[in-house]
């Protein structure tokens, strides 16, 4: 399952420099306002306590954070939208984009234009889907056999030891065990957050890998867009 994703090692890197140029603000306030609607305290509700994670992290200031989800309460405010999207990239590679917007008549054909403009399509729903699941995704600091360990014992269901950090898996419904397991046991987490994990790759390399990371940069960079993932090898 783990390690075999050139994106999201990618996307690790992107987003540091998305957030000096305010874009994975943009896209981490639209996540915060979703997961507020179910409650403003993180105490009670897990997927606000993810996301503030990941705005901290990505060094978000306090006050963004705290407009962000006081949009949950504003009756006035536009009312954001969850839709995931499926598409095929070069080399008919699966492509899963998750996006947070006010607006779908805009938002589609945005994504659409940004795919066909870059050698991608929009594919049927269903067609791309069953080739991903949804898990838990854990980034700590440290590496090696005794961070691998510590995963294991703590409940992950695999763990992957990449150049700059240790990705955990876990049942999506296990993430926050799994990472307060960690944290007691003295492991830094980057981020833990539900992900689109493939359970299947398609290989690809040369000129196609190359227009596929231009297409997964470009939709990336779409505003309304929160997440993309890919299962290419």
């Amino acid at each position: 399952m783990s390690g075999h994703s050139k994106w999201a090692t990618t996307k690790r890197q992107k987003a540091v420099v998305d957030a000096k140029r305010g874009a994975l603000f943009t896209k981490i306030g639209n996540q915060i306002a979703i997961a507020a609607r179910a409650g403003t305290n993180p105490a009670m509700n897990p997927s606000l306590a993810m996301v503030l994670e990941k705005a901290r992290h990505a060094n978000m200031p306090k006050a963004n954070i705290e407009r962000a989800i006081a949009r949950a309460a504003d009756k006035s405010a536009a009312a954001l939208i969850e839709e995931v999207y499926e598409a095929y990239g070069p080399g008919g590679v699966g492509i899963v984009i998750e996006v947070a917007t006010d607006n779908k008549n805009r938002t589609m054909p945005e994504v659409r234009h940004t795919l066909d403009k870059n050698g991608g399509r929009m594919a049927d729903p269903g067609s791309v889907m069953f080739q991903f699941a949804r898990k838990g995704v854990i980034e700590v600091a440290e590496r090696g056999d005794e961070a691998m360990m510590a995963a294991l014992e703590a409940g992950a269901e695999d763990v992957s030891d990449e150049d700059d950090a240790t990705i955990i898996y876990t049942d999506a419904s296990d993430l926050m065990k799994v990472r307060s397991a960690l944290v007691d046991g003295g492991l830094t987490v980057n981020s833990a957050e539900i992900q689109y994990v493939p359970t299947s790759y398609v290989p690809i390399e040369g000129e196609a890998a190359e227009k596929l990371e231009k297409l997964l940069s470009a939709v990336d960079d779409l505003d309304d867009v929160t997440n993309v993932y890919t299962n290419a090898e």
